[in-house]
């Protein structure tokens, strides 16, 4: 494959390159035989020429000595190749409004202009849950990819599961315009963005499209099934695709905003999330309250399970929540939990906090949610805790911070059987997720962990 891409563009690089010789011979000779009545010898070529054709010649040995290089290694090598060179895109983003540049990413993702990832996920770093077989429990936060529109370009990139949304019932612009900002120096975001949403039905339209392809390819291979009925990869793709539901600003009935959400989207997903927990929502957080949660996840689960299920059965479901929470409410969100048999938890969301390390920043005045590495040592110690109040028995995906293998390993140790990051992904790009794979890779085994599930909850036994 590698050899195809390269010899492909090769010969393209190639005709530019001979193109542009001849034409330079061309203009030299076309020269001469204009002066040839004059002197009797030959202009002098001017000194630009020649510099343009050394130019040429170079460019042209280093596009040969190019693809012969890369026409020799193997596919994996090819493949880390162009990961790598995604980090020379980084700096260009860098220079755009934040809005934007994410618009671009999803975009990029979107038209498939992001790298593949060709090499297979070390055995390791392999987990089974909820029926699931995950590749790697490295996943992409939701808020990326809000509207559904780049679900297979991400899965390319070699996250074991991607979570799209929030996705609200009717259309919304979300918050006014500035609102998402870049702490740089500090590796953190604030964003206020407000579940801007194409809306339930656009975002169905669009999943519905990526299951009925998925579908396709399943029908065409005779080893969809393995491993006692596991199933590998999701309806999305080769990965777990998890979706995201949320309320709109305006509605009263928040309970009934989920159940539509779950109506309308849940037979394309993996699993399900119900977003309590986002500060940019007036009055969203209140849901986790222990008696409004309790009500709220009754009417979902309720809604859910009332809809036909073949044998896989319905999705899971899970609850987002968020780091700035007391004692007695992490205490009432674990009895929730564990009473209604949730079948996970996310921890966490951004934070309405400001930590030290973000205090100097003058963006720190802006409102809204706080993501990046500030948040991460607040979001691990509320998973942490939770693992230990939950005893364990309900899978957690540790968010908030995760920029290295090291950070995804804590998060791991802590009680998440899951890793997702996001503002990280942003600054670091596709380059990113095979170096924090491998460095987790080396985390687990520098500690005589034969596979992640191992490593869950180390630190809280």
């Amino acid at each position: 494959m590698a050899s195809r891409i390269s010899r492909g563009v090769l010969r393209d690089l190639l005709k530019l390159r001979l193109g542009g010789v001849r034409q330079s011979s061309n203009a030299a000779a076309a020269m001469t035989s204009a002066a040839a009545g004059g002197a009797g010898a030959g202009p002098k070529i001017p000194h630009s020429s020649k510099k343009g054709r050394l130019l040429t010649a170079s460019m042209l040995g280093l596009v040969i000595a190019g693809g012969a290089y890369v026409s020799t290694v193997d596919e994996g090598t090819f493949c880390g190749l162009l990961f790598q060179a995604t980090k020379f895109v980084n700096p260009f983003f860098a220079l755009l409004d934040a809005e934007v540049a994410h618009r671009i990413a999803v975009s990029a993702a979107a038209r498939g202009y992001l790298p593949r990832e060709k090499r297979p996920d070390p055995s390791i770093l392999g987990l089974e849950i909820w029926g699931r077989k995950f590749s790697n429990p490295l996943g992409l936060a939701a808020g990326f990819d809000k509207n559904a529109e780049a679900i297979e370009g991400l899965l390319g990139l070699g996250f074991g599961f991607v979570e799209v949304g929030s996705v609200t019932p009717l259309p919304q612009e979300g918050n006014p315009k500035p609102r998402i900002f870049r702490l740089r120096q500090e590796g953190a975001i604030i964003n206020r963005c407000g579940f801007n949403s194409d809306g339930i039905l656009v975002v169905a339209k669009r999943l519905g499209a990526q299951h009925g392809k998925r579908k396709m390819e399943e029908n065409s291979s005779s080893s969809s099934l393995s491993d006692g009925g596991i199933k590998h990869g999701g309806k999305a793709g080769p990965g777990i695709l998890g979706v995201n539901i949320g309320k709109n600003k305006t509605s009263e009935d928040a309970a009934a905003d989920y159940v539509q959400g779950v109506h309308t989207l849940s037979q394309y997903a993996d699993y399900l999330v119900i977003n309590i927990s986002s500060p940019n929502t007036p009055g969203l957080r209140k849901l986790q309250g222990r008696q409004q949660l309790k009500d709220l996840v009754k009417k979902v689960q309720a809604a859910r399970d009332e809809m036909q299920w073949g044998e896989e059965g319905p999705p899971p479901l899970l609850v987002k929540i968020a780091p700035d929470l007391s004692k007695q409410d992490l205490e009432d969100i674990a009895a929730v939990a564990r009473n209604l048999r949730l079948d996970g938890l996310i921890i966490s969301n951004t934070t309405v906090s400001r930590p030290d390390s973000v205090s100097k920043n003058p963006l720190v005045e802006e409102a809204g949610g706080l993501s990046g590495k500030p948040l991460f040592d607040l979001s691990t110690n509320i998973l942490k805790e939770m693992y230990i109040l939950t005893r364990g028995k309900i899978p957690l995906i540790g968010c908030g911070g995760v920029s290295s293998g090291e950070d995804a390993y804590k998060k791991i140790r802590a009680g998440a059987s899951l890793v997702q990051l996001y503002t990280a992904f942003a600054y670091g790009g596709p380059a990113l997720i095979p170096q924090i794979k491998a460095e987790l890779v080396e985390c687990l085994e520098r500690d005589g962990f034969k596979s992640v599930q191992d490593a869950v909850g180390a630190d809280c036994r």
